[in-house]
């Protein structure tokens, strides 16, 4: 069991993460929550992780916190939800945006979410309405940070790698392109982790 890696932040290409630890690079998937997170390439980094071993593949799963992996894992628990649905959850919407769903039954939330139709929708609701009020923030609003330190990329490659990464969470990329396109609309970006987080927002309302 892998729970946890530090070490040298190699690459970032949302979802996805490389971070070197004893000589070897580990390829580790993150929610975006995570990715939000993370520090400039070439710093030190620490993912607590979840590992899943398949006859296919060995698969890594990587969070900022304890707390986080701990939600991931209640996520799975439930019947008809794998790692990928997990981590589409946990970046489609905030830990509270979740919990507020569920208690809430927000089905025509929930279904925004890639891969959760109606039926999956519901289980989540019925399976985790007693079991997610410990993850819940003090102030009801999960933190993100922003690093001041990013560096700015050019208005096609921040579109290019959002609908990338949209399309690598599970999203159609149709409906990826009109995220994106939507958020584009909204601001001025100069990261594009800030135009995938607002392309998310536009399906998480």
């Amino acid at each position: 069991m892998i729970a946890l890696i530090r070490g040298e932040l190699l690459l970032k290409s949302a979802p996805t993460v490389v971070v070197e630890a004893g000589g070897l690079g580990y390829e580790i998937e993150v929610p975006m929550t995570t990715f939000y997170e993370l520090p400039e390439l070439g710093s030190q980094v620490q993912l607590y992780c979840h590992f899943v071993v398949r006859e296919d593949a060995q698969l890594l799963f990587g969070f900022y916190d304890g707390k986080s992996r701990d939600f991931f894992r209640t996520l799975i628990k439930v019947n008809g939800v794998g790692p990928k649905m997990a981590i589409a959850m946990m970046s489609t919407l905030t830990t509270d945006e979740l919990i507020r769903s569920v208690n809430e039954n927000q089905v025509a939330r929930l279904v925004k979410i890639p891969g959760v139709g109606k039926k999956t929708a519901e289980r989540l609701i019925i399976e985790l309405r007693d079991k997610l009020a410990a993850f819940a923030s003090a102030d009801g609003a999960t933190k993100v940070s922003v690093s001041s330190t990013a560096q700015s990329v050019s208005g096609d490659t921040m579109i290019e790698e959002a609908e990338g990464a949209l399309i690598a969470l599970g999203y159609k990329k149709s409906d990826a392109e009109k995220m994106v396109s939507a958020a584009w609309k909204l601001g001025d970006y100069s990261r594009s982790q800030d135009l995938i987080r607002a392309a998310l927002k536009t399906l998480s309302k």
